[in-house]
């Protein structure tokens, strides 16, 4: 049976926390297939990924960009710093492949859940501006984050554990935002059922299971997306076997890519 439970007494997470020690407090007992599933904004808090805009000088591309979407300059300036292509824009919207390979709007900056000012005005490296003006950036490396993580857990435990981190994004062509995948160590990305019978004996010839997505949007809806305070979800009876992946079996390369 699969379980997913939030775990209780997560403190707000600063730059340095150890996630894994924190984790460890709030856990149940654990065993060999455990999955946590991180929120994104915790692990790029930890990781210091705060930005100030108030430090940010937009350059001239930025600045002709913000004009055509009616939003700051400055965060204009993130969004292309952290992106390889633009894709499409409205105002209010700069679509953007990430420098992770995965398509996104606005780069995945965003402003929700940020750390009280208070507390950004000691960890900032100037620390002006206004409220607003501080956003979060994701990961450099969420991959990295997610071996990081799950080596830790495991040292510490003993147990094989598999590590997801996890971010809301929108869809071209459906509304609501849901969770998808853009970390992982030790779960399946993709679980292949090519070559397996269905109920009739009959061949599986395409049926590619996105298994990490399909965690990270049931992760999500145990998250909730506004003040709920649940950035950690613990999963026990994953129905695929452990094994060691990356972000890029989830990525569909771009010379497949039929919509853009």
């Amino acid at each position: 049976m699969l379980t997913l439970t939030p775990l209780p007494n997560i403190p707000l997470i600063e730059k340095g926390d150890d996630l894994a020690q924190i984790i460890l407090q709030n856990s149940p007992k654990l065993q060999d297939g455990d999955i946590f599933v991180l929120a994104q904004k915790i692990i790029s808090k930890a990781e210091g990924r705060l930005v100030n805009l108030a430090d940010v000088e937009p350059s001239a591309h930025a600045l002709e960009l913000a004009t055509a979407t009616q939003k700051d300059a400055r965060l204009v300036e993130l969004i292309l710093s952290e992106s390889t292509e633009v894709v499409r824009t409205r105002p209010g919207l700069i679509v953007v492949e990430h420098k992770l390979g995965f398509i996104c709007a606005n780069a995945g900056i965003d402003h929700s859940n940020v750390s009280p000012p208070s507390v950004l005005r000691t960890s900032l490296p100037r620390g002006g501006g206004e409220p607003n003006d501080v956003v979060l950036l994701l990961p450099k490396s969420p991959d990295q984050s997610a071996r990081n993580l799950r080596d830790a857990l495991q040292t510490k435990t003993g147990k094989k554990l598999g590590v997801l981190i996890i971010d809301s994004h929108g869809r071209a062509w459906r509304e609501g935002i849901v969770g998808i995948t853009i970390g992982l160590a030790g779960v399946p990305g993709v679980v292949d059922k090519r070559g397996d019978s269905d109920l009739f004996g009959r061949e599986m010839r395409i049926t590619q299971i996105g298994a990490a997505d399909e965690l990270a949007a049931a992760a999500s809806l145990m998250m909730g997306q506004t003040n709920e305070g649940k950035p950690i979800v613990h999963v026990r009876g994953f129905p695929y076997p452990l094994r060691e992946s990356t972000l890029s079996e989830l990525i569909r390369p771009k010379e497949k890519d039929l919509f853009r």
